[in-house]
């Protein structure tokens, strides 16, 4: 019984540590958007193509990472218990307001995860992965594993158009 109960607790402790080296190795690679004047962060909501152009309906948010997120969090929910955000961000939305922004044909996209082949244990962080306008669309329509609307997006616009698309990643 002895033999049996030091088994599970050796499997169980070697579970996590590859669960955690996983994590750690997946998280190497993660740099935080550099936040511009010409930079906001929103929920896309929809993608259309009208009159020649592509138009997203979006919802702009505040994102916080890092000290600045467990600062904002703390402020806005003083009796949740925790000392900070659990998983490092926050995200304010207090008003939904929907507003159109046109994307520039040669706008650059930057996605990390996404459904990619269909199947459901092909998904997995890809960081900084360039996709074209096209292929953010289709991305974007195919929800059936990996819902990319539920991902906030950082978008540069200039001169009224959207120039710059980067997926934030959510651990």
């Amino acid at each position: 019984m002895k033999k049996t109960g030091l088994s599970v607790a050796v499997t169980g402790l070697a579970v996590l540590f590859f669960i955690a080296t996983a994590y750690a190795v997946g998280n190497e690679e993660y740099k935080p958007v550099e936040k511009t004047s010409d930079t906001t962060t929103a929920y896309i909501h929809q993608i259309v193509n009208k009159d020649g152009k592509v138009l997203l309906t979006v919802d702009d948010i505040d994102w916080y990472e890092g000290a600045e997120a467990d600062k904002v969090f703390l402020e806005r929910e003083p009796d949740s218990g925790e000392e900070g955000t659990p998983d490092g961000y926050y995200i304010v939305n207090d008003k939904e307001e929907l507003h159109a922004l046109e994307v520039a044909p040669n706008a650059q996209i930057v996605m990390q995860v996404f459904d990619k082949t269909g199947k459901i244990e092909d998904v997995d962080v890809d960081w900084n992965q360039a996709v074209t306008l096209t292929e953010f669309q289709e991305i974007f329509m195919n929800n059936k594993i990996v819902d990319v609307s539920q991902y906030p997006f950082h978008l540069t616009v200039q001169d009224g158009k959207v120039v710059k698309i980067i997926q934030q990643y959510l651990p």
